[in-house]
Parts: C-alpha cells; structure tokens; sequence
C-alpha cells in the first residue's frame, strides 16, 4: 500500500481524536486560566515589537481549526478584513466559516498549496500545528512557506508544546531548538507558557489559584511562545 502523503497522515490521525473532548472546554478552568496566560504573553510580545493597534494588524492564521484563535484576536480589536486562515480538515474549516465574520477570509485545503503571495504577510499564526505534523521534511516544506509569506520585518507568532505525549502517538513536541532549526535566519525572541496540562487539571480542583502558584515554576511550563522575525 502507497504510503499517506503527510496533509492525508495528518487528516487520518484527526480522525482518531475524541470529537468532543472536555479537556479543552472552557468551563475547565484551567483551559480559561491557559488561554488567559497565553493573550497576556502574546499581547506583551506584540507590544514590544511596535504593535500600537490591534486593528491595522495583518494576520494569516495557518491550521486556523474552527477558527477560536481569530475570533481572539477579533475581540482584542483586529479588523475582519485584516485577518485570514487555512485549514485542512473541511468540517473544522465548516465550523471556521460559520462562525467567523464573512469578511476573515478562509482557505480550505493544504497549505502548501495555498495562493499567498511572497512578502505579503506581517503576521503568520501557527499555533500547536508543527506538533501534529510528524514528517520532518514537511515541517521543513511549511516553514519555509510561511518564511517566504512574510514580508521583512514580519514575524512567524509561534505556539505548540515541547515535550511528547507518552499517551498520544499522534503528536510530537517541538522543541526550542528545532524551532531555530526550521528558521535558521529568524530572530527568535521566546517564552515559556503553560502549566503543564495533567497538572493543572489535578491542581484546579483543590482550588485555581494552584494554577498560578505552579506556574510560576518556569520547568512545570510545557509550551514556548515564540516570536520569530524576518529581516
């Protein structure tokens, strides 16, 4: 049998996740408590690199899912017209496009085969996508795609996890320097974010505030927030 090119792999896995699993509910207060560190750090970030208003900010949001990190940004101020997202798996782009103002445009399909001109793009999102891709040659395909979106002085905002999953063969971490690998040419400023998810599921219910207290471990963080500018 032809083995799955990787966009096929990756759709195939995707089929075996829970459809609705609750760990990432946002009646979970941990998932509210993560979601809230992850604005903070990122809004900080876009501070420090000149971002004075949300809505002139020109985002394309690669693996937009059904779309919950554009409407983030839609309530922290960016313009409809201003963002866009691809997304491979057609019923997470249905769910995308229902929800999203008409104005967010939307790309169903691979990446890679995406109509984005050269240096178009300010921002490009990707948030917990490299971990799900497990071929490293695509890894190195899509990065390279999204480097030659980005116009000089744009920036790759980057999110995933860094360390695997014992429980889920399906994902990989991507760790800090093979994020430096993929953009050897970026400058890449970093934070870890994230109490590492198990954890804070336990620690929630003895009280939320844990979640704070052990996220001040920087080690307990199982994510890195990543900036990574293009000269």
């Amino acid at each position: 049998m032809k083995p799955l090119d990787e966009p096929q792999a990756i759709a195939e896995r995707y089929t075996r996740r829970a459809p609705h699993d609750d760990r990432y509910s946002f009646l979970r207060p941990e998932v509210c408590l993560g979601v809230q560190e992850r604005q903070s750090v990122m809004l900080h970030m876009l501070r420090q690199q000149g971002v004075t208003d949300m809505a002139e900010l020109r985002l394309l949001e690669v693996g937009c899912g059904t779309g919950s990190n554009l409407l983030e940004l839609l309530r922290m101020g960016c313009a409809p017209q201003h963002l866009a997202g691809i997304e491979l798996l057609p019923e997470r782009y249905a769910q995308a496009r229902q929800v999203l103002p008409l104005a967010v445009r939307l790309h169903e399909g691979d990446a890679l085969l995406a109509d984005v001109p050269h240096a178009s793009q300010e921002v490009v999102l990707v948030s917990t996508v490299f971990s799900s891709v497990l071929d490293p040659d695509f890894q190195q395909r899509l990065a390279a795609a999204l480097w030659q979106w980005l116009r000089p002085g744009g920036a790759v905002l980057w999110y995933d996890f860094t360390y695997n999953n014992p429980r889920n063969p399906d994902v990989r971490g991507v760790p800090l320097r093979r994020v430096q690998a993929l953009f050897p040419q970026g400058r890449i400023t970093a934070r870890r974010v994230t109490l590492a998810p198990p954890l804070a599921r336990v620690l929630v219910r003895v009280h939320p505030a844990l979640y704070g207290l052990f996220n001040c471990v920087p080690w307990l963080r199982t994510h890195i927030l990543c900036w990574i500018e293009k000269p």
